[in-house]
């Protein structure tokens, strides 16, 4: 099988796939985090011209989706069902989330394939009786060892531990270390960044134990099939969700497996990057290419947290704000793999600054400029200004396919600096006034153009106001689609002279005192 980190063959999908999230709650945003994280991924890799497939979902079950359902007097698929409709996709939509699949693992795709793996592995040995007695959080769904447990809680979320005693169906984990470790030194690029990739080997080379496959003292989950008095523990069901979401074991899966990039939270770092690749040797099935763990979002320095209740809804901020700002703010603010912190004080200070004075300012006196001297007519240059553009493009497509969106949006708020401090040094104005016709339509051709550009490379992220960006500039008719203008051509492609732009709208209105959101 190809190595993790080994680009996709030509005659496959680039396959990106967030965490499925637990439905006990409503989403926060640090599930939009890394769900805008992954729509911006798929989106640039579009715009390559690659086939791509973005893979997100809910994980329903478990003890705490059925606690989460008995509180509310419904039963558990009843409650499912209704946080997906009404809370978790209206959430993506919120966002502007263009998934190409959603699993659910109540979905019979999911449990019977689940159902398939495991009398696979069992008939292969792969599966032994035992008990088990420990700690358990029922937040995190996960069985602790004795060292991770601070002062009875669980360091995640801080909430005690319960001590559990059950006989339950194991999976020998312990035999697949030293196949992990062999893995992660051929394929360095398996677990990013570098720090995930360290705390991971570090804990296989510790030693692992086996882990149960199963749990007997509940029955909301994936039966076990030889065993229904078991129900299948909710990580090694919903893992499997990746696997399934391709049609395995049906002909065609293979184009989309295996998985090139799985994008999670650190605190499910070790299910992804230890559990997970040992399930699939044992499966004899090839290793995703990559699990990638961006860092805690952190407000008011503690973790976005639906048990702590400090998780901030991402309507909240897109009521305010608007949902380009919410994609653009957090993958500009924040390092990705690094915690980051979020406040109003700083998303407000960005909108501002780089969206409505930088990016929004330029394209609104760029085609004023155009309508008030040319009519709306774009003018003809034969030494259009470029930019840097051809460098421009290259360190952002190479940031943002290596998941650093930051150092990407910077390089492309750049070139908006740049077609801003070339205006301002030009002063078409006054070339107006001095009917210096030739000098000003250089500058309104290569500003127009400029803009051109920046609408190609960040329609990713701000797909609402690229488009209308994309409108006022008279571009579609005469280059296509926003969406079909590739990453590797923006910088040898022109906006043709004669196009006829109209003023552009506001892309990003002013916003007063947006802290009154928050309470």
């Amino acid at each position: 099988m190809p190595a993790p980190d080994d680009p996709a063959p030509d005659d496959r999908v680039f396959f990106v796939t967030t965490p499925i999230y637990y439905v006990n709650d409503k989403p926060h945003i640090g599930h939009g985090y890394t769900t805008v994280a992954g729509d911006v991924l798929t989106r640039w890799h579009r715009q390559r011209g690659e086939r791509v497939h973005f893979l997100t979902g809910t994980d329903e079950h478990g003890e705490k989706i059925l606690a989460a359902a008995e509180a509310n007097g419904m039963s558990p698929q009843e409650w499912t069902d209704h946080m997906v409709t009404t809370a978790w996709k209206p959430a993506w939509a919120a966002l502007d989330i263009a998934y190409d699949d959603f699993i659910r693992t109540t979905e019979p795709r999911h449990e019977d394939r689940v159902r398939d793996f495991w009398i696979a592995l069992h008939a292969k040995g792969e599966v032994h009786q035992g008990s088990y007695t420990g700690p358990y959080c029922v937040a995190c769904e996960e069985f602790k060892l004795p060292a991770d447990v601070v002062d009875g809680n669980c360091p995640v979320h801080g909430l005690p531990v319960k001590e559990i005693s059950e006989d339950n169906y194991f999976f020998p984990l312990s035999k697949y270390a030293d196949r992990l470790l062999d893995h992660y030194e051929a394929h360095p690029g398996f677990i990013e960044p570098e720090s995930a990739r360290n705390e991971v080997v570090s804990f296989v080379r510790g030693g692992l134990q086996d882990i149960s496959m199963s749990r007997s003292s509940f029955d909301w989950g994936v039966k076990v099939p030889w065993d229904d008095s078991h129900v299948i523990y909710v990580w090694i069901d919903a893992l499997q969700n990746y696997l399934n979401a391709t049609g395995w074991p049906e002909p065609g899966w293979e184009e989309r497996w295996p998985a090139d990039v799985h994008l999670v939270g650190k605190d499910i770092l070790r299910f992804h990057a230890v559990i997970w690749p040992a399930m699939l040797m044992a499966a004899e099935l090839p290793l995703p290419r990559k699990v990638f763990a961006n860092g805690w979002l952190l407000v008011g320095g503690e973790k976005m947290s639906k048990t702590k209740l400090t998780g901030i809804a991402p309507q909240q901020i897109t009521d305010v704000f608007g949902s380009d700002a919410y994609r653009y703010y957090f993958l500009r603010e924040l390092s990705y793999g690094q915690d980051g912190s979020f406040s109003w004080e700083s998303m407000q200070q960005r909108y501002t600054s780089e969206l409505a004075n930088d990016f929004g300012n330029l394209a609104s006196r760029v085609t004023s400029m155009v309508e008030r001297y040319r009519d709306g007519v774009l003018p003809a240059c034969d030494d259009p200004v470029d930019f840097g553009l051809a460098e421009v493009v290259a360190d952002a497509d190479r940031a943002i396919a290596a998941l650093d969106f930051a150092t990407g949006l910077a390089r492309i708020f750049d070139l908006v600096r740049a077609v801003n401090g070339f205006i301002s040094d030009t002063q078409p104005w006054t070339l107006a006034k001095a009917g210096d016709d030739v000098a000003l339509d250089r500058v309104l051709y290569s500003a127009a153009d400029g803009l051109r550009a920046i609408a190609v490379l960040l329609n990713a992220v701000l797909p609402k106001a690229c488009a209308i960006l994309w409108s006022s500039l008279g571009a579609e008719s005469a280059l296509g689609r926003l969406a079909d203008q590739r990453i590797d051509a923006v910088a040898a492609t022109r906006l043709p002279a004669g196009v006829r732009l109209t003023k552009s709208e506001q892309l990003f209105p002013r916003v007063e005192d947006p802290s009154a959101a928050s309470t």
